[in-house]
């Protein structure tokens, strides 16, 4: 992963400031960052290192997944007529449509 939080960056952070690296195993985008640990800087940063972070929200994760996808999925149903109404002119449909 490209380094993109230099060692100079978070040392001009304020004590107390808090930076999670995402990346951490696959090498990291903050520098400083630990795989699995919480790093605390001389001037008081926390570079937070977690593997897995997506395993420890996953409730959370699959709940705003499903909330997404449903309202995703309302956007192409006619709420009187309860039929599928895919409105062409919507910027997230047009995004989306891979065939007209």
């Amino acid at each position: 992963a490209p380094k993109l939080v230099s060692a100079a960056m978070v040392a001009s952070m304020k004590p107390g400031s808090v930076i999670v690296d995402l990346a951490v195993e696959r090498g990291g985008n903050v520098e400083g960052a630990v795989p699995g640990q919480v790093v605390t800087t001389a001037n008081g940063v926390k570079i937070v290192g977690h593997l897995n972070v997506p395993g420890r929200v996953a409730a959370s994760a699959s709940l705003l997944y499903a909330r997404n996808l449903f309202a995703f999925v309302e956007t192409l149903v006619d709420k009187t007529t309860k039929t599928l109404a895919i409105n062409r002119d919507d910027d997230l449909v047009k995004a989306t449509m891979l065939t007209d």
